[in-house]
């Protein structure tokens, strides 16, 4: 009698340092997942393009292509627009945050960073995704925006909007909730599941970029000064 086949979440790890691309991948398989590499950006858009894996760890600064062109390219693309990214650099500025946050990355973590924190990190985002994706018999509808769980599909007007997972999730838990007020605190516990390790801007950042995606259906989403944020039927 065979036994069912486990199959592990394939990891995109890029990165320009061979050390870096060794360290992470030994780290990776040892957790339990399967890993693929890329050692410049080019190489990255076409591996991620051709396996589309279920996670991507990417190096801010890499040759040719950086690390934050090759976030935007895979966000405008719909066939990778909702693989998870985890910016990873030695860079710590905010400024290189907020812009990685902004272009689609779900987490940034910077160098040197515990591999305990990173699995930690990559378990949550994959799990996120994984409810996400989950069969529901569950859809909402407010005016012309349309919230298909079973099937990760958001569409205003009749047309399709490409969110990740990340901004999918947070604007179901906002959806679901609707009404009520939800502190950056909160979505950083149910959305991100991370409490304290990343900080409450985090949350303004994917607000921001979720309204932009959303166009008119933004209208719904409703900011409470100095306490978060809600969903407002019309």
């Amino acid at each position: 009698m065979l036994g069912s086949v486990r199959v592990m979440p394939k990891i995109l790890v890029v990165d320009d340092e061979p050390d870096a691309l060794e360290v992470l991948g030994f780290n990776l398989k040892n957790a339990g997942y399967e890993v693929t590499t890329a050692d410049d950006g080019d190489a990255a858009l076409k591996k991620a393009r051709q396996q589309l894996p279920d996670l991507i760890l990417l190096d801010l600064m890499l040759p040719e292509v950086d690390g934050l062109e090759v976030c935007k390219l895979l966000r405008r693309d719909p066939a990778t627009s909702a693989i998870p990214i985890i910016m990873v650099t030695a860079k710590a500025g905010e400024i290189d945050r907020v812009v990685g946050l902004e272009l689609g990355a779900d987490d940034y973590v910077t160098k040197p960073f515990s591999p305990r924190e990173l699995i930690l990190r990559i378990r949550n985002l994959l799990k996120r995704r994984s409810e996400t994706e989950e069969e529901k018999p569950q859809t909402m509808q407010f005016g012309d925006l349309l919230i298909d769980i079973p099937r990760h599909l958001v569409s205003v007007a009749g047309q399709r909007v490409d969110l990740t997972a990340t901004e999918f999730k947070l604007l179901i838990v906002l959806a679901q909730r609707r009404g009520r007020v939800q502190s950056r605190e909160a979505l950083l516990r149910d959305v991100w599941e991370y409490d304290n390790l990343i900080d409450t801007r985090t949350v303004d950042t994917h607000m921001r970029r979720l309204r932009e995606k959303l166009g008119e259906g933004a209208q719904y989403l409703d900011t409470v000064r100095g306490v978060g944020y809600r969903f407002m039927e019309a």
